[in-house]
């Protein structure tokens, strides 16, 4: 779609440098970028149609009295039609983000008691949030006597703040705060809602009134994205982009600034999958200058990492049936799963893994070597043939 020729009477810059002043007054963020970000974001709420995809917010912490409630409120004047959930059941979203009162912009707190180490699966409202990223995500029930199979849209903004960490595919999907409790020399306003929320709400309506105004530059756009963001974090942060590109003044420098802040620190914090990271971890810490090793000293070495889950897997240490089943998930280069093989040591044989077995798996899934690692497999010996199986180890 061509943009207007002429701009917003509404200075787009100017307010949001008022949402964001608004946010400093009573957040701590951890970084500049953070603010540029959740300002951005209160703005991409009010002009949802105009995307293919709606980014979460996630304001995360390890510990409590990190202020994530308290960033969790102020977006919760400036956003339309805020709903705040703790606890709230997928069914209840669903219905919500249908309903004739319009689409919600859902505020989820306590998210861990959701997704939290206690909380269960929850697969149920993983997948509402993960359908609800794209404007065609829908969420599919039975209703009615007759049980008819009806589709529910499932597209809405969501922000939420917690403990931990949240499911990869719920991460891969947000733009992440890392909060921290506040240091003794920083000093915020205290919120105080009788005084404060008028002033949000006044704010959210003239973001809502730039959003209409700002609407035919942002429908349709496809902002530049900054050099080495692609696939999901360009996704995350496409919206963005084309709301500080249609804000103008010195938003779209300062968005793309945060938007390649914020991603690599999302890299950074990313260890992948538990696949990801076991394969990465033989690749950099177990097979390093050799060709294979017995599943025995496998595990031996994975448990004895440091800053690795492989000791404490659910209160139990990585064993060979578990390290047997999770590689089995990945191919060798010939397509064949992979497994231990037969191999002549000093004690006799024994079963193991060859380095060439998973070279294949490491090009394909694991993040660049570091400098010491060795980038192409050592000749790996030829493994015994099966009839001189010897016991597992």
């Amino acid at each position: 779609m061509t943009a207007p020729t002429s701009a917003p009477s509404i200075n787009g810059a100017a307010l949001l440098d008022e949402v964001e002043a608004f946010h400093r007054r009573f957040n701590i963020f951890p970084t500049e970028a953070a603010y540029v970000a959740v300002a951005l974001w209160d703005a991409h709420a009010h002009l949802l149609d105009c995307f293919d995809s709606t980014p979460r917010l996630a304001f995360l912490s390890p510990e409590p009295g990190s202020g994530k409630s308290r960033a969790l409120e102020i977006v919760e004047t400036l956003v339309p039609r805020p709903m705040v959930a703790v606890n709230a059941s997928a069914p209840a979203l669903f219905r919500a983000v249908s309903g004739p009162d319009g689409r919600p912009t859902i505020l989820f707190d306590e998210i861990d008691t959701v997704f939290g180490p206690k909380a269960g699966d929850n697969e149920e409202l993983r997948g509402f949030l993960n359908a609800g990223h794209r404007r065609t995500g829908v969420t599919y029930r039975c209703v009615g006597d007759s049980q008819t199979v009806t589709p529910f849209p499932s597209y809405t903004a969501v922000a939420v703040a917690g403990l931990g960490s949240l499911p990869d595919t719920i991460l891969t999907r947000s733009v992440i705060i890392r909060m921290r409790r506040r240091a003794r020399n920083e000093t915020i306003e205290p919120f105080r809602a009788r005084l404060h929320e008028q002033e949000g709400t006044a704010l959210r309506d003239r973001l809502a009134a730039w959003a209409e105004q700002a609407r035919g530059w942002v429908m349709g756009a496809w902002p530049e994205m900054p050099d080495g963001v692609t696939d999901r974090p360009a996704d995350v942060w496409e919206p963005l982009l084309a709301i500080a590109d249609a804000a103008g003044g010195e938003w779209p420098r300062r968005a793309r600034e945060a938007c390649v802040t914020l991603v690599k620190a999302a890299q950074a914090n990313d260890k992948g999958s538990l696949g990801v990271r076991l394969l990465t971890d033989l690749r950099d810490h177990v097979l390093v200058g050799v060709d294979r090793l017995p599943t025995v000293a496998i595990l031996d070495r994975l448990n004895s990492l440091d800053d690795a889950p492989w000791a404490d897997l659910n209160g139990k240490p990585l064993d060979n049936r578990r390290l047997s089943r999770m590689l089995g998930q990945y191919v060798t280069a010939d397509g064949d799963p992979i497994a231990s093989r037969n191999m002549r040591t000093t004690g006799g044989i024994l079963k193991g893994y060859y380095s060439v077995d998973l070279y294949d798996a490491w090009q394909r899934y694991c993040p660049p070597p570091p400098d010491s690692a060795p980038e192409s497999p050592l000749h790996a010996l030829q493994p015994l043939p099966p009839s001189s199986e010897g016991t597992a180890a």
